[in-house]
């Protein structure tokens, strides 16, 4: 595949604002990722990768300005954390505002924000917020069949998402190549509803390094 240009990160917004689906690449994984409010494209995920509507998807968002158009009674460390290691592969878990979609996440009152630390994903994010003149949040999961490896590259992502019986439903509108992902593990997922972090799942950024920031011990 060809590396992103300009183009093609105008047609992505233009297929996602359509109710599209297109796959992107962050600093860990490739994603697979609809806008929030597109409840088809949200729903052809979940079919697409096989994953259970019990299972949440992560929200991405250009930048911290964009926790309050998702998340309500957001804690002063969980914006500490954002502002110290975003743009990177930190998700933060926080109560979802009343007016999110439950199908994003779950059924759960929560809902995870993370902002990728990647070219091809913060171009989209932001072209996207200037077209709408508003925060957008693009819920994508790991690119891959649920249960199995994520993708590192764009091709991975053809051969991982290709159509099982040869519906082109169940594959992504778009790939947006940005190059091998530096890494392959997932972000660090901190949970932020109660009076400290607890650790949901572990990921490239160490604990030592939240600690750090908030100055306590983190609940793992």
């Amino acid at each position: 595949m060809a590396p992103t240009v300009p183009e093609d990160i105008a047609r992505a917004v233009a297929l996602l604002e359509g109710g599209g689906v297109v796959a992107f690449p962050t600093e860990t994984v490739y994603g697979v990722g609809a806008l929030t409010s597109s409840e088809g494209a949200i729903d052809r995920i979940y079919r697409m990768k096989g994953r259970p509507r019990t299972r949440a998807l992560i929200v991405h968002i250009a930048d911290a300005d964009g926790i309050s158009a998702f998340a309500d009674d957001v804690p002063d460390y969980a914006l500490e954390l954002a502002r110290a290691f975003w743009p990177g592969p930190l998700t933060l878990v926080l109560r979802r505002r009343d007016d999110v979609p439950a199908g994003l996440t779950g059924g759960a009152d929560t809902i995870g924000l993370r902002v990728p630390r990647h070219d091809v994903a913060l171009s989209l994010l932001a072209e996207l917020g200037r077209r709408r003149g508003a925060p957008v949040g693009i819920a994508a999961p790991s690119a891959n069949r649920f249960g199995e490896p994520p993708p590192t590259t764009a091709q991975a992502v053809i051969t991982a998402l290709s159509p099982a019986g040869g519906e082109p439903d169940e594959s992504p509108d778009m790939i947006l190549d940005g190059g091998p992902c530096a890494g392959g593990v997932p972000s660090l997922v901190l949970s932020c509803v109660g009076a400290w972090p607890r650790v949901l799942r572990r990921g490239t950024l160490s604990i030592a390094e939240i600690e750090r920031v908030i100055g306590r011990w983190v609940d793992t």
